[in-house]
């Protein structure tokens, strides 16, 4: 009856006071020398959102001869806290303190299981093929839910080819099992073998669940596949979850990042539910990259009214919108209400404030608000600064910051091609040479153009002057095609653009073959006449090339077809000649 009353008495522990006394009522009563009471109270100390790691430690400290449940309670309690590697320091103590022949504890299924969820947060590699080692050695990869919490450490550490040998010699695999390597897969930008393995869920007939319908979603949004994403979807609401809010902010997401943000508001507006403050984020995000500012400070001013407080995530996707669309004022307004609403503005909010004004042309007030900043710098600021000066050809204000970027010790090929950029509008091929000499010197290279596009189902992935794809040929003479009737428009090839001093000609031929331009040739060739509402989309790895962007406004009027590019930084609508960006990128 005591061992049932004291249990009882820790599970009511609903403060720390509560779990203090209750130890002191242990050392007092003898209840100490109980391993089963001492773990749970170990356990309420190191988990509980009232608990005290600290304390918990302390009173393992006291124990003469631990258990196993008593390690387990303190390598779970790092596990969850802000330094979940300390779990695997705790993990190689009780390691060690087995290894005694008269050891009270051995390390388990759920000592292996806790370590590996902290190999999981804190990125441990290493860390998780050697527990993987012990796991064999021990006889536990029978163990379904160790194996899929192994998995689940292999896929958010990277290493995604140990996660797929496991889940391929896993002779029992659950839902989760499943979910675990499509979303590393998603993490790991390998998004189509992600979706080909939610298919084969289905023709398994493995019932998905809505972590699964999150991944799969989240698959559609790195490659744009909106017919996939959508039959997700539907499958999802014909299944009667769409009352479930983290699904729908990815089904938000998805239409967002796949160009449809109108369906993206759609699913935002009929969520019949409490939103949440990231259903909110996703929603002026989306407005945000799609250019569509003034909806996104709608949706931003709307937030608070709805009673939910904005949080570092909410005015970074505001300022994205006023960076995106040049609201200088309304923007500093933002960034400066932050701290007096209790969010401390971090390093991304920063560097928009910095984009914001840099593309304004206030490139001095850009450059003072970096050189003000106590804390320790991001690179991502002087690149800020160097994209805006390059926008706005200041050589000087380029120099500077290209100066910075490399005194931080890095070689982005991007940060050499705009130095250049600003040379090559001065004539000055001198400094292009030597910034070439540069990039060779210290091995720079540079990152190639690839574009996507979906079309009748499948993804088509482009380079620059591709003749991989088995159409080529087709596709070039739809771009031969593309070129005689934007000339007759009136288009004239950005030739400045062409960082080498060769030839108009030479440098017009050198435009003509971008990875988005065969791309959007391919998908004009593609679309059936069934579809001729259907918008070309296409998504960039980089941010759009100027000449694109003015041969894609051509397109839009003379085909009279909606083109819809994602680049590396946002959304560009070309429809009837013009573009949604305002020609503000």
């Amino acid at each position: 009856m005591a061992r049932v009353y004291m249990e009882t008495m820790i599970q009511r522990c609903v403060t720390f006071s509560q779990i203090k006394q209750l130890q002191s009522h242990f050392l007092t009563a003898g209840h100490f020398q109980s391993s089963f009471l001492r773990s749970r109270l170990l356990d309420r100390c190191a988990v509980s959102p009232f608990g005290d790691l600290s304390f918990a430690v302390k009173i393992f400290r006291r124990i003469p001869k631990p258990f196993t449940n008593d390690w387990n309670a303190i390598i779970r309690g790092f596990a969850a806290s802000s330094q979940p590697s300390l779990a695997f320091s705790w993990y190689r103590s009780m390691l060690r303190q087995s290894s005694s022949s008269s050891a009270l504890c051995r390390v388990d299924a759920l000592t292996c299981s806790f370590t590996l969820k902290a190999c999981a947060r804190a990125l441990c590699s290493l860390a998780t093929v050697q527990i993987h080692g012990q796991i064999s050695s021990r006889g536990f990869l029978a163990d379904a839910l160790l194996c899929t919490t192994l998995l689940d450490a292999y896929s958010k550490n990277g290493d995604l080819v140990s996660a797929q040998k496991l889940f391929d010699e896993m002779s029992v695999r659950d839902v989760a099992s499943w979910n675990a390597l499509i979303s590393g897969l998603v993490s790991g930008n390998r998004a189509n073998e992600a979706l080909d393995l939610y298919k084969r869920m289905e023709v398994e007939g493995i019932r998905r669940n809505e972590v699964t319908f999150v991944a799969a979603l989240g698959a559609c949004s790195h490659l744009g596949a909106i017919k996939e994403g959508e039959k997700i979807y539907s499958y999802f609401k014909n299944a009667n979850l769409d009352h479930n809010v983290i699904v729908n902010n990815a089904a938000i997401d998805m239409y967002s990042k796949c160009g449809f943000v109108d369906k993206a508001f759609e699913v935002f507006d009929q969520i019949t539910g409490k939103k949440s403050v990231v259903t909110w984020n996703t929603m002026i995000m989306g407005f945000a990259v799609h250019g569509e500012a003034h909806r996104a400070i709608e949706i931003f001013e709307e937030l608070e009214k709805n009673g939910i407080k904005p949080d570092d995530v909410s005015y970074l996707a505001a300022l994205t919108a006023c960076r995106h669309a040049g609201l200088v004022d309304y923007g500093t307004s933002v960034f400066n209400n932050m701290a007096r609403n209790g969010v401390e503005p971090n390093m991304k909010h920063y560097g928009c404030v910095v984009d914001l004004l840099g593309r304004a042309g206030k490139l001095r007030e850009a450059y003072d608000i970096i050189c003000s900043m106590s804390m320790i710098l991001d690179p991502i600021l002087w690149q800020s600064l160097l994209g805006a000066s390059e926008i706005h050809k200041n050589v000087e204000m380029a120099e500077i910051a290209s100066r910075k970027v490399m005194e931080m010790g890095v070689n982005n090929d991007g940060d050499f091609v705009l130095l250049s950029n600003v040379y090559a509008a001065q004539g000055r091929w001198k400094d292009v040479g030597r910034v070439r000499d540069d990039m060779e010197t210290k091995q720079v290279k540079k990152i190639p153009g690839l574009s996507y596009i979906e079309a009748k189902g499948t993804i088509h992935k482009f380079y620059n002057s591709d003749k991989i794809h088995e159409q080529w040929r087709e596709i070039y003479e739809k771009i031969d095609e593309i070129r005689f009737k934007i000339r007759e428009d009136g288009y004239v090839a950005q030739t400045g653009l062409v960082l080498h001093d060769i030839g108009e000609e030479e440098k017009e031929n050198a435009l003509c073959y971008h990875s988005e331009k065969l791309a959007v040739a391919y998908g004009l060739m593609m679309i059936d006449s069934a579809e001729e509402e259907s918008p070309v989309r296409v998504i960039k790895n980089l941010r759009i090339c100027g000449d694109c962007h003015v041969v894609f406004k051509h397109i839009s009027k003379i085909y009279n077809r909606e083109i819809i590019v994602r680049d590396r930084v946002r959304f560009h609508r070309f429809k009837d000649g013009s573009c949604s960006c305002k020609d503000y990128w």
